[in-house]
């Protein structure tokens, strides 16, 4: 069987190199490096916004992560029906788009606020980090919600968000039980990341808080309250707040 083939575009100076690959038969990967870093972050803005103002024939979306983003086409339509192979073709037109992309800076949008109840009920494990970090509960509590974070990608679930730039004296490991079901809003640590749960799912984050915000409305528009390429910051709230929040 013969290895996918692989499409590496040089970007010029100061700008990194990216890979190109098939993902199935109408998608392909378009990966900037191995790390997670806001250099890679900004890429990924930059190519996928580009694609929104310059779509080409056939393109249906474009899914950002960490490190990738996936572009995915309908063959039919991006082989012009049928004249040329979709996949050589979608990659040429990515590899245009590559080089004309300009580069993007950190964003100056708002930061996204994110009331958060820490501990008790709705952060039953808290005292687990804190018995993990050796830190004190309320130092824990100052820490998570004093980064400005970035949201890398929504994934798992719809609205979740994979936040960037939790302080590293915070990592603690997943639980070695998942729960069941871990609540809508939940606030969870995993190794060295933070994140949201946007639904009612099972899940092994430590959970150390609750947020009354919905960050997932199939009703809205958009249905997601938070995108990737944007920033948020946790805002501790007490009991009472959360309730009046969640009412």
């Amino acid at each position: 069987m013969a290895a996918f083939p692989v499409t590496t575009v040089e970007l010029g100076t100061g700008r990194r190199a990216a890979q190109l690959f098939p993902l199935g038969d109408a998608a392909v990967v378009v990966q900037f490096g191995e790390s997670i870093d806001l250099d890679i972050r900004l890429a990924i803005q930059s190519l996928s916004a580009y694609l929104a103002q310059q779509p080409f024939v056939g393109l249906r979306e474009c899914v950002p992560a960490f490190t990738t983003l996936t572009v995915y086409y309908d063959p039919w339509l991006a082989s012009a029906q049928g004249q040329h192979q979709p996949y050589e073709r979608v990659c040429k037109i990515l590899r245009q788009r590559l080089l004309a992309a300009p580069t993007v800076s950190p964003t100056a949008a708002a930061t996204v606020e994110i009331p958060v109840c820490y501990g008790g009920d709705l952060g039953p494990d808290l005292e687990v980090v804190a018995h993990h970090t050796g830190l004190k509960p309320a130092d824990i509590i100052t820490y998570h919600s004093a980064p400005k974070y970035l949201v890398h990608m929504i994934g798992f679930a719809p609205g979740f968000p994979y936040l960037g730039g939790l302080d590293a004296r915070l990592a603690t490991p997943r639980r070695a039980e998942p729960r069941a079901l871990v609540p809508a809003g939940a606030v969870g640590i995993a190794g060295l990341q933070t994140g949201i749960y946007s639904l009612p799912t099972p899940g092994g984050w430590q959970l150390i808080g609750r947020t009354p915000l919905r960050l997932f409305d199939p009703a809205a528009d958009p249905p997601t309250l938070l995108r990737a390429g944007q920033h948020l910051r946790f805002v501790p709230i007490d009991e009472a707040e959360f309730q009046r929040l969640s009412a």
